[in-house]
């Protein structure tokens, strides 16, 4: 928000020689970001004065129009002859008085003027427009001074555009929408200086008077609970709009339109309360304020033609008819509280207007203007909340603004349709500020920063004592917020306020100690164990959202039954496209996968560690708790009953070469495998080795049927691995043959004491031993069976190679293993090797058939 200080001075005596640093400084202490303080007599440098256009001579054959002006500066250029200019606006006409920076002059952005000859004419300086001054974002025509001016030419312009003004602009919270007015922000810069406030909603306004100004039936008293309007007729349709109030306008970045529209604005502007000027000779009956029925249209003053739904409020007109909303249900010629409508909006020949002040729903604006996309000044201000109380005043204002300057009577009639609940009280104990901040607050203190944000007090249920200092430790307090703070609700909101008034310096930062402890927990070690020994195997740790769409099942090719099928849905998602909490981390990681693949990256190696969410079935709603205290055990209890089970999984994908193709050779593509040799590493770094784990073959979406294994450990499933289903890489648009492998690490038993190893500095013996076995027997089983029969000299066993062909018979296949001996205590004897290989090779025959290749 964007506001000058000589405005705000209307309404607070701020300190005549306030140093912008100060002002700036205090608004910071209010918790109230300041984006920029600009002194706009530095902006412009130069020569900035007031001219009249004496002479406009129309220059053709050029792209654009350009008109050649002779402008009246006075004595400013030092020769009183009119001033040359070449300007491309056609907003002015002779014997406008306008805006002109002479040759030597410097614009906001560091833009020099000089003298100089374009378009066939000589041009010595600028006829400005609000843009060029750093005033606002109007560049649509030039500023064109309004009777009202008395300045003439070669007076200096600056006081008469407003650039001997300081101007802030102000970043407001969304918690804080009293701020986006004059009226919010002056009330807290008394609170900064303790300067007197005069509170511009608090002059007297006329009441609501049993004569309606208008016909006007409210059917949603929820979304609608405060409709107000009156009528002016007779107004001069060629009134200008008061220059000082242009000026303020442009100062805000709101362009002026016409009077009746600019008086809404600037009414909005000074007491937060967003208006509507209606064209009443437009509308042809009752106004009627309802929900949209879904698929209903309506054209706003945007030019865009906007399809309703049944959660927008609208102002429909009901002399019209409706063939889609019924009878008496009306058009609509308004969206409302975020934009009004083409058909009744104010025109050029305007002579009758309603003003409508009301109070909608907050939350009902939030999502009609995110639904539409569109982000008005007014809707800004609904979804902050708005002050119901002052509807009335706003009204008052503006119909003494409209008949002051564009003449026109006011009607004696004032519609008010008045449905808005009184404040709830809030019950504070006296204490809770100082024992939340640490700070002592003295109940006084308590009580006198309240009634300056605008509360009333009470004590508990009684009338508040005078004498505070008697308040014991344990009495409350009864806080009435006001009208225009609905954001202060709860407990925690008053001592916000008591906090921020009193001044966030006087809360001292103390660091905490930090509480004695063992370090790591079993389960945190573990996780970074695992991520550890998967970086460095080259993978690339991702971090993903956790939310899927409803179609990634699908996708996934999982079945009907499958427990994964189940998801819980967000009541409030980031995207509707994505509503669901994952179930299995393969999902959002194989999306980044593609993401990085559409990137131009080829060889990936990702992982994640991350938790997934499995609903639990029955299981309800959790119980409404409160923020005033502690929840009880049971409540803890019922709550935790309805969160979804949380395990933390591990899971890596791989496309592209695992080693990389150079001038040494060619690379190596990633297979599954290499996937279930990434498992195989996390169970490992995990402390689960040895004759716990098992892999063995199995079908399980989404990998290959026949290229997928389950990993088991004490015989239980603890995930997968291996190579993706073509039918999912297709739906998926990954390339043919991407691996992966999900773990469920909590499914994982607690790893016990591993004794370090013992280091032998004898010698090993190496012995090679090829078997052949049916293709049915898994790799896995024969390496088992070798290191059951080898006994305790065995110290590893590894396949080196697989081979299958015709000599060796149909399905059958060499699987060829790389055996080390070692003893601790002495070096091995030929005869010990052998004999120990031979006893590995004889369980293998035994368990599974398998014969030596070439015996």
């Amino acid at each position: 928000m964007r506001v000058s200080v000589s405005w705000l001075r209307e309404y607070v005596d701020l300190p005549a020689d306030l140093p912008i640093g100060d002002l700036e400084q205090a608004l910071v202490d209010l918790g109230i970001e300041v984006e920029s303080a600009v002194d706009l007599a530095e902006t412009v440098t130069g020569r900035l004065v007031v001219g009249e256009v004496r002479e406009i001579e129309e220059l053709t054959g050029f792209k654009k129009p350009i008109r050649f002006c002779r402008v009246d500066v006075g004595d400013a250029n030092g020769t009183g002859e009119p001033q040359e200019i070449v300007c491309g606006a056609r907003n002015f006409a002779v014997g406008d008085r306008v805006v002109v920076i002479l040759p030597g002059g410097v614009l906001p952005g560091g833009f020099a003027i000089g003298a100089r000859k374009t378009y066939g004419h000589n041009s010595a300086g600028m006829i400005c427009s609000a843009k060029e001054l750093g005033l606002g974002d109007d560049h649509s025509g030039i500023i064109v001074l309004g009777p009202d001016v008395t300045a003439k030419p070669g007076d200096d312009a600056r006081p008469v555009v407003g650039l001997d003004d300081v101007v802030l602009d102000l970043e407001i919270t969304p918690d804080r929408g009293y701020a986006l007015s004059l009226r919010g922000l002056a009330r807290e810069l008394s609170h900064a200086f303790d300067v007197p406030l005069r509170d511009p909603a608090l002059v007297p306004a006329p009441s609501g008077t049993e004569a309606p100004a208008y016909p006007v039936e409210v059917r949603d008293t929820v979304g609608c609970d405060r409709f107000t309007a009156r009528l002016v007729r007779g107004v001069d349709p060629n009134a200008p709009t008061p220059a000082w109030m242009q000026q303020r306008l442009v100062t805000a970045g709101i362009r002026s339109i016409s009077l009746p529209v600019d008086i809404t604005n600037y009414v909005m502007l000074e007491l937060g309360q967003p208006m509507h000027a209606f064209d009443a000779d437009r509308i042809a009956g009752t106004l009627v304020v309802r929900r949209a029925e879904a698929g209903e249209k309506l054209t706003t003053l945007d030019g865009v033609n906007r399809v309703l739904t049944a959660d927008d409020m609208v102002i429909c007109d009901a002399g019209l008819d409706n063939a889609l909303a019924g009878e008496g249900a009306g058009v609509p010629i308004s969206l409302a509280a975020v934009m009004g409508g083409e058909t009744s909006e104010v025109v050029a020949d305007t002579t009758t207007v309603l003003f409508e002040a009301a109070h909608w729903d907050p939350a009902m604006v939030g999502r009609t203007a995110r639904r539409h996309k569109l982000f008005s000044e007014a809707a800004k201000r609904w979804e902050r909340g708005v002050d119901p109380a002052v509807a009335l005043v706003a009204l008052e204002r503006a119909v003494r603004l409209l008949t002051e300057h564009g003449g026109g009577s006011a009607s004696a009639e004032i519609l008010d349709i008045d449905h808005v609940r009184p404040r709830s009280p809030i019950i504070l104990p006296v204490d809770l500020p100082t024992r939340r901040i640490g700070v002592e607050y003295p109940p006084a203190r308590v009580v006198a920063l309240l009634e300056q944000v605008g509360c009333t007090v009470a004590q508990g249920a009684d009338r508040l004592s005078e004498d505070l200092g008697t308040v014991g430790a344990g009495a409350t307090l009864s806080v009435t917020p006001p009208t225009w703070r609905p954001d202060l609700t709860d407990p925690a909101d008053l001592v916000e306020e008591v906090v921020r008034l009193d001044g966030y310096d006087r809360v001292p930062s103390v660091l905490p100690t930090a509480p004695p402890g063992r370090g790591l927990t079993p389960r945190q070690r573990r996780r970074r164990a695992v991520a550890g020994s998967l970086a460095e195997r080259g993978y690339v740790e991702v971090l993903a959202h956790p939310f899927v769409s409803p179609g990634l099942a699908d996708l996934l090719g999982l079945p009907a039954d499958d427990p994964r099928r189940p998801a819980v849905r967000l009541a409030n998602p980031l995207s509707e496209e994505e509503p669901l909490l994952r179930t299995t981390l393969l999902g959002p990681l194989l999306g980044i996968l593609k993401r990085n693949l559409g990137r131009g990256h080829r060889d990936l190696a990702l992982y994640e560690i991350g938790a997934v969410f499995h609903p639990r079935v029955g299981a309800g709603s959790p119980p409404a708790m409160g923020v005033d205290r502690r929840p009880t055990d049971a409540e803890f209890a019922a709550a935790d009953a309805v969160v979804p089970a949380q395990p933390v999984h591990v899971a890596a994908v791989l496309s592209g070469d695992l080693d990389p193709a150079g001038w040494w050779g060619a690379g190596r593509p990633a297979g599954w495998a290499d996937a279930i040799e990434a498992a195989r590493d996390v169970l490992d770094a995990a402390g689960v080795v040895g004759e716990r784990v098992e892999v063995r073959a199995t079908e399980y979406a989404p990998w290959h049927p026949g290229r997928c294994a389950e990993l088991r450990v004490d015989g239980s499933v603890v995930g997968h691995a291996g190579e993706l289903h073509p039918l999912v890489v297709a739906a998926l648009e990954l390339p043919r043959r991407t691996c992966a492998m999900e773990l469920d690490l909590d499914a994982l038993p607690a790893a016990g004491v591993t004794p370090a190893p013992a280091v032998s500095g004898f010698p090993p013996a190496l012995i090679d031993v090829a078997l052949v076995v049916d293709d049915s027997v898994p790799a896995e089983q024969v390496r088992r069976a070798l290191e059951a029969g080898a006994g305790e000299l065995l110290e590893d066993v590894r396949l080196f190679d697989v081979y299958s062909g015709a000599q060796l018979g149909a399905g059958r296949r060499s699987l060829a293993y790389k055996l080390t001996f070692r003893a601790p205590d002495r070096t091995l004897t030929v005869e010990e090797a052998v004999a120990a290989r031979d006893a590995a090779v004889a369980v293998a025959a035994e368990r599974l058939g398998a014969t030596l290749r070439g015996a």
